[in-house]
């Protein structure tokens, strides 16, 4: 096979003049051809490293949360004492839970964070009480603060870390302006612990998201973290119709042959459509569920771990059975 390539320094001028559009659409079509020769040689990622054992992703799996928050949007999932936490890790394994999500820092809309004091505080008890009782289970912490990610992991050994800024870039509003060129402290700190990163887009829709991960993997493998999930982050960052879109382009993620983890329990993007509470959002919740697995999500993070489960089992079975061709070709691990 030959290849005609430009002359570098005219074809460097041709983009620099090209209108931002345009650039976007050659840069999707070398990630789509990159994408079509890696499928011929490489296969996605189908497990990843946490604390020396490998965790299995060739079926979906389900994070349940875990909210030591006085405040998160879905009162339910709130706990705040050391028997109210251990109880509800013991029924999030229980259901089926292959990994346990322990936040301590509400990122609703709206809501005015924790510091990093009040932070580590509720997640110094709400980690003991974990792996007091589930000493086996895989535990990831959520937060966008370096410092609070290192004490999880160097105190009470979570091994994934759940990064909703993108590595600082931006919050539940959407990306920010960013103070220093050079690598995000978050990265550096992921690199250091070596341990799983789940990297939450803040972008508004799948096109830039696409642009940005590929900017911030390429950029977390220099730094030699291993093992990348990707969150399209839903909520962060999108309206109504901007959540729907993203969820429906949800497949393209796959050019980036990397996990993808999809949150939206009980999200807004349920209430706001269905005109309901967090309270009765599990049904349009267990819809999108199952539209992000027949795109080939590889981890529900959710509050009902039962429901999730059963809903992983049910698109599974139906994508094993689907003849050739016809299953979404997305899913294919």
């Amino acid at each position: 096979m030959l290849f005609f390539l430009p002359n570098p320094w005219s074809f460097h001028l041709t983009m620099a003049n090209l209108p931002q559009k345009e650039k976007v659409r050659f840069y999707f079509c070398f990630i789509f051809v990159f994408h079509y020769f890696c499928t011929m040689i490489q296969p996605i990622a189908c497990s990843i490293n946490v604390g020396g054992r490998l965790l299995s992703l060739s079926r979906p799996l389900v994070m349940g949360i875990i909210n030591a928050t006085p405040d998160s949007f879905y009162a339910a999932s709130r706990t705040r004492t050391e028997h109210d936490i251990a109880a509800r890790a013991d029924k999030l394994v229980g259901e089926g839970a292959a990994i346990v999500d322990v936040g301590a820092c509400s990122t609703r809309p709206g809501s005015s964070p924790a510091d990093a004091d009040e932070e580590m505080s509720r997640l110094r008890t709400a980690l003991a009480a974990v792996r007091r009782a589930q000493p086996d289970v895989v535990v990831s912490v959520d937060t966008f603060r370096p410092d609070v990610a290192r004490m999880a992991v160097e105190e009470y050994g979570v091994t994934i870390i759940n990064d909703i800024s993108e590595g600082g870039v931006g919050d539940v509003e959407g990306p920010k302006e960013r103070q220093e060129e050079g690598v995000p402290e978050m990265f550096a700190m992921v690199a250091r612990l070596r341990v799983p990163y789940i990297l939450t887009s803040v972008r508004a829709d799948m096109d830039g998201m696409l642009l940005a991960f590929a900017h911030e993997v390429e950029m977390l493998h220099g730094l030699g973290v291993a093992d990348i999930i990707l969150d399209p982050g839903f909520g962060f960052g999108k309206d109504l119709a901007g959540n729907y879109a993203v969820m429906a382009r949800l497949h393209r993620l796959h050019a980036l042959r990397l996990p993808i983890l999809v949150g939206v329990s009980r999200k807004s993007m349920v209430t706001r459509l269905l005109g309901c509470t967090a309270d009765e959002a599990l049904h349009g919740t267990t819809a999108l569920h199952a539209a992000a697995l027949l795109q080939g999500a590889s981890i529900l993070r959710v509050h009902d771990v039962r429901p999730a489960v059963e809903a992983c089992r049910v698109v599974t079975e139906i994508l094993n059975n689907a003849p050739q061709g016809v299953a979404p070709a997305a899913y294919n691990y």
